[in-house]
Order: structure tokens, then C-alpha cells, then sequence
């Protein structure tokens, strides 16, 4: 099995950096570029027309390599629920990068049939999910398990829907989404071991291997960008693994470079629809602290590490 983990990564890994430099120019000949908003930063401007979709490739790739590898890992119901959520989100996600691209405005999916979408799918994985198994959730630390019934149904919603946004929210600079992502991921992967579920852990290391393939290329100055298709897809993707680990709560902690995301937008919104006013110079709140005078790669290790010690956080919450 130890075998398999290193396939899983380094297959990922190299399939991913093989298929990155035929799909930059391939996306650029096409013209599926980046489109920046009028009311983006000017630094940003340049950005314009750099290829995006790229997260199409370490979505697929870990499948793949799944099937390759450890096909009987797809007769598991738990391991086809985070699969599913890993590419039904993406397929979201795919949908509005292409209405972009094709529009070439930055307005994909209106903003109420995105969120209906991720609900439909939110619902059907928890439908899924129940039928597998109860509805209780473990309390970090204390080690109490806490039976929640319907609220568990609202617990999973808000986690899918949520999650699936808020990553969305942080992809806005080079390598932010890809790097706070691939280090949110490293805790599940260690919940898997422990609980002996091989199979996540290994698909969780093949996404890992393909995400830091990705990275090489998206790091600043990026070549390449994820789009809707990647950064939906690692929302759902952590929804899921959060869920059937039994880790729920601890995603709050481990995602928390996301949830300070998403409430930097949310509390932009409400405080300027009450008094016209602004918080932030601009949210999300990594382009608030470019406005700061910090550069694009400052506030991108800056949040890394943020990120960082937000895993350890959770991890060490998870195993205490």
C-alpha cells in the first residue's frame, strides 16, 4: 500500500507537469484567457488573456490515475461520494468559465444558478451520504460524538456551499488558491491514514500531486490560472473529505484562510449596502492588503503561512 501512496503522488505529479506545457498554448490558441474585471486592481490589468481552466487538469488527472491504479477503490460508496463532489463542482465550475470565455466578459453563471447548482449537489451528497452512514458529529478534543438529525442536514449544506465559495474567493492572486489549498488538503490525508481509509488517502495524494504540479505553473508570474473549474472543485472536494472522515467541524479551522475570504466579501457587502461605506479597500481581503502596499507574492506567503498554521491547528485538534 505504501507503494501505492508514492504512485498516487508521483504519478499525479508528473502527468500533470507533462500535460501543463501542451495545454498553456493549446488554451492560448483558442483564446480561453483570463478576463479581468473593470473594476479590478490596475496591476492586475496585465493578467488579462492568460489562459485559465487549467484546474480541468488536476481534476482529471487524479481520476485517472485512480482508475490506473487502485481501481477497486471506485466499489467504495464513501470514495465515490468525494469523487463525485470533486468533479460535480468542478462541472459547475467548468460551466461558468466557459460562459466567461466565450462571452469574454467577467460574468459567467449568474450568481443564483451557480449557488442553485452547488445546493443541488450539496443535498444530493448528503441524501448519498445518510443512506452510508449516521448523522452524529465528533467533538474536537473532548471526544464526544453528538447526534444532530436534521441539523446535520444543515451542517453539510452550508459546508458544501460555503467551502465550495470561499476557496472560490481566494483564488485572486498567483498561487494563492493552489498553495492554501494544497496545504488544507495535508490534514485529511493524515485523517485518512489514521482511520485507515486507504483509499481517500490515496486519491487525496494523487490531487496533491497533480495540484503541485499545477503550481510550478501558476506561481508569479502565472502562466496559467484554475478558474471556477478548479477552485469549485477543491471546495467540494474538502466538503467531502471533511464529511466522511467525521472531521466536519475541524474544516472550519483547517479552511480558515477561506472562511476569512468569504467574511472579508460578506462583511464588504453588508457594511456598504447599511452605510455606503467600505472596510476593506477591497475585497476579498488579499487585494485589500495589496491596496496596503504589499506586493503579490508578499501576501501570498503571507497567507501560505497563514494557511499553514491553520493545518496544524486543525490537525493537532483532530489527534489530541
Amino acid at each position: 500500500m505504501k507503494l501505492t501512496y508514492l504512485l498516487a503522488f508521483g504519478i499525479s505529479l508528473l502527468a500533470t507537469l507533462c500535460v501543463m506545457p501542451l495545454l498553456i498554448p493549446f488554451l492560448h490558441k483558442i483564446k480561453f484567457g483570463q478576463i479581468e474585471r473593470e473594476e479590478g486592481l490596475a496591476s492586475h490589468k496585465k493578467k488579462q488573456g492568460t489562459p485559465t481552466m487549467g484546474g480541468i487538469v488536476f481534476v482529471i488527472v487524479p481520476v485517472i490515475v485512480m482508475l490506473v491504479i487502485s481501481p477497486a477503490s471506485f466499489t467504495s460508496p464513501e470514495m465515490l461520494i468525494v469523487v463525485f463532489a470533486y468533479l460535480g463542482y468542478a462541472a459547475i465550475g467548468f460551466i461558468d468559465d466557459f460562459l466567461i470565455v466565450v462571452k469574454k466578459v467577467n460574468d459567467g453563471l449568474k450568481p443564483k444558478y451557480k449557488f442553485f447548482l452547488q445546493s443541488v449537489l450539496a443535498v444530493l451528497f448528503f441524501i448519498w451520504y445518510t443512506k452510508i452512514a449516521s448523522t452524529h458529529i465528533q467533538i474536537p478534543v473532548f471526544h464526544v460524538t453528538m447526534q444532530l438529525g436534521f441539523l446535520y442536514f444543515i451542517l453539510i449544506f452550508i459546508m458544501f456551499t460555503a467551502e465550495s465559495n470561499a476557496v472560490n474567493f481566494t483564488d485572486g492572486l498567483d498561487g494563492l488558491c493552489a498553495g492554501t489549498s494544497l496545504i488544507a488538503i495535508f490534514p485529511y490525508i493524515i485523517f485518512a491514514l489514521m482511520q485507515s481509509n486507504s483509499d481517500l488517502a490515496v486519491f487525496l495524494l494523487a490531487v496533491s500531486g497533480a495540484l503541485l504540479g499545477y503550481l510550478k505553473f501558476n506561481l508569479h508570474p502565472a502562466r496559467i490560472f484554475m478558474g471556477d473549474t478548479g477552485s469549485l472543485a477543491l471546495g467540494g472536494l474538502l466538503s467531502a473529505s471533511a464529511m466522511i472522515l467525521k472531521e466536519e467541524l475541524l474544516l472550519i479551522v483547517i479552511g480558515g484562510v477561506f472562511l476569512i475570504e468569504m467574511l472579508s466579501v460578506v462583511i464588504q457587502v453588508l457594511y456598504f449596502k447599511s452605510t455606503g461605506k467600505r472596510i476593506f479597500k477591497m475585497a476579498p481581503i488579499h487585494h485589500h492588503f495589496e491596496l496596503c502596499g504589499m506586493k503579490e507574492t508578499q501576501v501570498v506567503l503571507m497567507l501560505w503561512i497563514l494557511g499553514f498554521l491553520f493545518a496544524c491547528l486543525g490537525l493537532w485538534l483532530g489527534v489530541v
